[in-house]
């Protein structure tokens, strides 16, 4: 039988617009023009109407560019929201009523879509004296399709024993800025990163979308260059992974 595709909107950065078997599922909303001193590279070229139908919202971590609360209410402060542990009691202080968390290792389903909690390899807290959760995570999200959102991590050696299949693996190839610090992967760690979860496909997320509010118009390098980066790395590391590249607001549907 022939598996219902999945379709994956690329809002940018870490934010994806997940549709498979009638279930929506948002990564890490940055819905807004301008966080902090970052800004978009192009104004959001989606109205939050387009997000009405979000069965629920995943969160990785905690930074301000992939839990921004402004975002958060713009969906609802009823709308589902499944964090790391931790984080629950301070949502709910803010308003938001239905925050689910989970532990590496833990499920919870989404319609017909099981979605467990994997490791990440990256910086847990929000501020000096803001929040604090006990782990970064990515997401499994396991229907007739699988797929691996990595959040925001580093190369890990736990990777390989995520899931035995996997059709599409969802990693961060680069940042915000012109350099990278601990805990991020870039175009050869996220390749790399590719022979442990070996998938079907690849997409490159966290670039091209987010820059320091003091850059000049023109685009800088780090913008464009790590997605082309990677895709030549996984050619030579990974060649039975197909890399698709989607630019910031563009989509594509994972084949059968």
């Amino acid at each position: 039988m022939r598996r219902p595709n999945t379709h994956v909107t690329f809002v940018g950065h870490a934010t994806l617009l997940l549709e498979q078997e009638g279930v929506q599922i948002l990564t890490d909303p940055i819905l807004r023009n301008r966080i902090l001193f970052l800004r978009r590279q192009r104004p959001l070229p989606f109205s939050i109407d387009a997000f009405d139908n979000v069965d629920a919202v995943l969160i990785s971590h905690l930074h301000y560019d992939h839990l921004d609360l402004p975002s958060l209410r713009l969906l609802g402060l009823q709308r589902r929201l499944i964090v790391p542990a931790g984080v629950a009691p301070w949502l709910c202080r803010l308003g938001f009523s239905q925050v689910e968390e989970l532990r590496v290792g833990e499920t919870t389903t989404i319609g017909s879509i099981t979605v467990t909690a994997t490791p990440a390899l990256h910086a847990n807290n929000r501020h000096r004296f803001g929040p604090h959760i006990d782990s970064c995570l990515g997401y499994l999200m396991q229907g007739s399709q699988s797929i691996y959102f990595a959040g925001d991590t580093d190369l890990f050696a736990e990777m390989a024993s995520i899931t035995t299949s996997l059709d599409l693996a969802l990693l961060p190839v680069w940042g915000w800025g012109p350099t990278l610090g601990a805990g991020h992967m870039d175009p050869m760690r996220a390749a790399q990163a590719l022979q442990l979860l070996n998938p079907r496909y690849a997409i490159p997320i966290h670039w091209g979308t987010l820059r320091p509010i003091r850059l000049g118009r023109v685009p800088p390098s780090f913008l464009v260059l790590p997605p082309q980066r990677f895709a030549a790395l996984a050619a030579e590391l990974a060649p039975s992974v197909t890399v698709e590249i989607v630019p910031p607001a563009g989509a594509w549907t994972l084949p059968g």
